[in-house]
């Protein structure tokens, strides 16, 4: 039978933590990174093996992480309720980071720089999220609320939500999200005919709907690229 090897008989360069602290974290591999989250090992299995298996849980590896439930990552041999919790946590945080960055280093004046927010949030979600995006008069984005989880469609969302959040913290103008967790962003019919419905609602209150952007896995849709939003 095959000794296995413990992390202290590993040269000390090659270990997660030396090796990051010597090489800086980008000289990791996913699988070393996540075996530094996931601490420690068992007593048949390093850390970076169930790092390795967390991996191949999911056919998308890394970014499947995303995708695993709890349940999911607690069948794993090897990773407990604590060890998915720090699991589930670091993913979300990954998100919000993403979101964070690009907040601060772009200004919202085209769909590609809207979508670049939200992406990472919401290309992994496994229902329909559909969000409404409020702006300032300088396009500056002031903040983004859920309205509805679940098919979108014309009996979840309705144009008094929208705007009463949006005048609640006095928009200038929105901007319309849903992801499509088919991964595929082309807009239904639905998507459509609540697009126009809430322009022409906001005409009247005098909050312009600037977009409605549909997000895929890595890609995207704008409703107002397609023609379907006047002005």
């Amino acid at each position: 039978m095959q000794k296995i090897m413990t992390i202290k008989e590993i040269p000390s360069e090659e270990r997660p933590y030396e090796k990051l602290e010597m090489r800086g974290a980008s000289a990791l591999s996913d699988a070393e990174l996540l075996a530094i989250i996931i601490k420690c090992g068992t007593k048949e299995e390093k850390s970076t093996d169930i790092a390795m298996r967390v991996l191949n849980q999911h056919t998308s590896g890394l970014i499947g992480l995303h995708k695993l439930t709890m349940k999911e990552l607690q069948t794993i041999k090897g990773i407990g309720r604590v060890k998915a919790i720090q699991l589930k946590a670091i993913t979300e945080l990954s998100n919000r980071m993403a979101k964070a960055t690009y907040k601060e280093r772009i200004n919202v004046h085209s769909p590609s720089s809207v979508a670049s927010v939200y992406m990472e949030a919401m290309r992994h979600l496994e229902c329909e999220h559909f969000k409404v995006v409020i702006l300032d008069t300088k396009h500056n984005i002031i903040g983004d609320h859920t309205l509805s989880v679940g098919t979108v469609n014309a009996s979840l969302v309705h144009p008094r939500e929208v705007f009463i959040y949006a005048l609640r913290h006095h928009a200038v103008s929105i901007i319309l999200l849903h992801n499509h967790p088919s991964g595929n962003s082309t807009p239904s019919n639905e998507d459509i005919a609540i697009t126009k419905r809430i322009q022409a609602s906001g005409e009247i209150i005098g909050v312009t709907l600037l977009d409605h952007i549909v997000i895929g896995d890595g890609n995207y849709t704008s409703l107002k690229e397609k023609g379907f939003i006047n002005g």
